[in-house]
């Protein structure tokens, strides 16, 4: 009677995992991790290679504060103040108008548009505009901004083509973080009388505000370090310009590209690396601070 007792009342459905089973974990495992660092083997090369021959003119004052003003090859001194300026306010001026439209587009195409034929027709143009390189949109401004409606070459020019490159990012990264919000949360949402726009703005977007922001930052990231349309509508430039509408305005990208073409002189390797590492230093600032933002305006219970 008392073994009887003892016997569990059920069997246990779980028989442990065969050896087959962890050999093939332990396989994907392996592989997954190899992969991993076969990933960061060219990303890490990339930094140390570009902080180790940069560091020496992005830690001197004058890189900061000075342009490159009547300084050649041959002149030690001199920074990139002035391709700072035009990088940023490319950058900016891009941003302000990519952004409401981006994640305007993608919210019309996750909330409202579902299988509609203007939906597919935008997905459609999204996905050419995606593909299209830099130096196409900057021929395309050319042609309608200055060609066309004859204005003159300047900042905001390239502003305007980086925005057709910026938008399709915007929008598919946005897109994809609208969908994975959970379909509950909105219905709750109904369920209480909420309008559709209101849940729109209070409960899917924060819910999906940190997704939305990275993929806002690689956009900017990616549009910062286009060269084409900063040469073909705005032209180099030594010296520090802040008027975005007129006049040469250089970006750091820009400036790399005009200290190659100048010589390959040890004070030209020096500054042309640090440019290079000025703008990812910029990329990795306006990253952190966007991340920032996010994480305090998100929900925190999500």
């Amino acid at each position: 009677m008392t073994a009887t007792m003892d016997k569990p009342v059920k069997e246990p459905t779980f028989q442990g995992v065969s050896a087959r089973r962890k050999a093939s974990n332990l396989s994907a495992t392996i592989l997954v991790t190899l992969s991993v660092l076969v990933a960061l083997v060219p990303l890490i090369w990339v930094l140390f290679t570009v902080i180790s021959r940069g560091l020496s003119a992005v830690v001197s004052p004058t890189w900061w504060q000075n342009s490159q003003a009547g300084i050649t090859q041959f002149i030690a001194g001199g920074g990139a103040y002035h391709a700072i300026v035009g990088t940023l306010l490319q950058g900016l001026f891009c941003a302000a108008i990519s952004i409401p439209i981006g994640i305007f587009v993608a919210i019309y195409l996750v909330e409202y548009g579902v299988g509609t034929k203007l939906a597919k027709v935008t997905t459609f143009m999204v996905d050419i505009l995606t593909g299209v390189p830099s130096i196409v949109a900057a021929l395309f401004i050319y042609a309608l901004w200055i060609a066309t409606f004859g204005f003159q070459r300047s900042g905001l020019a390239v502003a305007f083509a980086l925005v057709l490159l910026m938008i399709p990012v915007i929008v598919r990264s946005a897109e994809e973080m609208l969908r994975i919000v959970p379909q509950d949360l909105r219905e709750a949402s109904y369920a209480l009388g909420v309008p559709k726009w209101k849940t729109i703005a209070k409960i899917v977007i924060p819910t999906a505000l940190s997704g939305i922001v990275t993929g806002i930052m690689l956009a900017l990231a990616r549009v910062m370090g286009e060269t084409a349309p900063v040469l073909i509508l705005v032209g180099s430039a030594t010296a520090i310009n802040f008027n975005i509408f007129e006049g040469p305005q250089t970006s750091l990208p820009l400036m790399m590209v005009d200290l190659q073409k100048a010589g390959t002189g040890v004070l030209t390797a020096e500054r042309m690396w640090g440019a290079a590492l000025t703008l990812i230093l910029i990329v990795a600032i306006l990253n952190i601070g966007a991340k920032l933002v996010s994480k305090f305006f998100s929900p925190k219970n999500f």
